[in-house]
């Protein structure tokens, strides 16, 4: 069934490959700061701010993908309570935001569902990730309570993947050593590339995963369930 899916940061990283991967089947309405380089009869962009401007009316939708994070690596000490506060902002009242402007249109969709993402460091105590993992530890929270509130009628899942070679991500991947590093530390010896993302992503929307909802999808190449 083709899809009228919603995507948060659809232009870069992640969000860009979610909708490379599904584009040919589905429709899709971008918000985002930064043009994409994407031109489609199936795709629609909105430039926009998500926490600070107006949202664009729609009237149905049958998915919402909220992709916007952030990577704020600092030692306790030097974050400031302005880290913690858009870090939670970017991360929690975004996605908070778009939802319930968007909630009429995605009770009239078909098997409509909702997809977050959140991050392993909220199971996976790191040093300098404190106010990452604290907004993130939020996305996980209202991902089980308005999965409960919604069902059955909207699904809530989200994605919590390790890192990913992504522009957010680039600079724990700068050089080589660092890369093999982290390579490294991952049992199953690889780093997630955001096709490997939009693949669960794909999955979670459709009717294929209509049997989950208030999930957090690990996608940790075996680091926080596995030690070798």
């Amino acid at each position: 069934m083709k899809k009228t899916i919603l995507i948060i940061g659809g232009s870069k990283g992640i969000g860009n490959a979610i909708v490379l991967a599904m584009l040919p089947d589905h429709n899709f309405i971008n918000l985002s700061r930064t043009d994409p380089s994407i031109a489609d009869s199936n795709f629609k962009h909105f430039n926009c701010d998500i926490l600070m401007d107006t949202l664009p009316e729609l009237e149905s939708l049958d998915a919402i993908i909220y992709c916007p994070g952030s990577i704020n690596l600092k030692p306790f000490g030097r974050l400031s309570q302005a880290d913690f506060k858009n870090d939670f902002e970017i991360n929690v009242l975004g996605a908070v935001r778009v939802i319930q402007n968007y909630l009429p249109a995605l009770k009239k969709g078909q098997n409509p569902s909702i997809l977050l993402f959140s991050t392993v460091a909220t199971k996976l105590g790191m040093p300098f990730h404190a106010s990452i993992a604290a907004a993130k530890s939020g996305v996980e929270g209202l991902v089980k309570s308005l999965a409960a509130e919604l069902a059955p009628s909207i699904r809530v899942n989200a994605i919590a993947p390790t890192v990913t070679r992504t522009d957010l991500a680039s600079k724990l991947l700068r050089n080589e050593k660092m890369e093999e590093n982290i390579i490294e530390r991952h049992p199953l010896k690889k780093i997630l590339n955001p096709e490997d993302v939009a693949s669960m992503a794909s999955y979670l929307v459709s009717e294929s995963a209509s049997p989950f909802s208030g999930q957090i999808f690990e996608m940790d190449c075996g680091i926080v369930n596995l030690k070798l």
